[in-house]
């Protein structure tokens, strides 16, 4: 991506509302899965959007490279721990581990590039990152692209009964009243929104990726 720095404050945007929305799920969810799965997109939220501030507002050399390759790498080793069953589905670990290493990927290449002497090589979104291996980044886009496909599938039939289901939440709030809990809490656990993000954060991370 190499567009203005307009496009970077977008990405900012999208990324940060994101691991906004995942912090207000987390304090919605019970201890458990749910709550972990919560704070790792979280994570990668706020992550990506640090990733994506334009070096003209905020260069990361020499430290934020470093720093965030060693906070995902973590994030990818705890994904990949064994669990006991049933406290988290194996197929969230496995996306959460993938996108991790590739936030891993993209702060060396990051690195590469800044220890290269190259102008602007630590700008993420509007500028160039220098490095990369170009078959991983491919086969890092294909995956990314796939599950912005998928997801984005799983949502229009989520979004098709959202409006009926609107209607019927309304007319239940108004008769159960404050006895339904907090309005953050009802919000997060709304199944469409939760989709809406992870959408939003495969296609951020196709957007950084492309910028490799």
């Amino acid at each position: 991506m190499h567009g203005p720095p307009l496009i970077g404050w977008l990405l900012v945007a999208l990324c940060a509302a994101t691991g906004g929305y995942c912090l207000l799920q987390m304090r919605g969810e019970p201890p458990g899965p749910g709550r972990r799965i919560a704070g790792a997109e979280a994570l990668m939220g706020w992550g990506m959007a640090v990733m994506a501030v334009p070096s003209t507002a905020l260069d990361p050399r020499p430290w934020g490279p470093p720093a965030l390759a060693a906070v995902f790498a973590v994030a990818a080793v705890r994904a990949l721990l064994p669990v006991p069953r049933g406290a988290g589905l194996p197929g969230h670990r496995l996306h959460h581990a993938v996108g991790a290493l590739a936030m891993v990927y993209m702060a060396l290449a990051m690195m590469v590039g800044t220890t290269g002497g190259h102008h602007h090589t630590g700008e993420m979104a509007p500028g160039r990152m220098a490095g990369g291996v170009p078959l991983l980044t491919g086969a890092l886009l294909v995956y990314f692209a796939v599950y912005v496909v998928r997801s984005g599938l799983r949502l229009v039939p989520m979004t098709d009964g959202a409006v009926d289901g609107a209607v019927d939440g309304a007319v239940e709030g108004a008769v159960d009243g404050a006895g339904a809990g907090p309005p953050g809490a009802r919000w997060s656990r709304r199944p469409e929104l939760r989709h809406a993000c992870r959408l939003s954060m495969g296609i951020g991370m196709f957007a950084m990726l492309v910028a490799l």
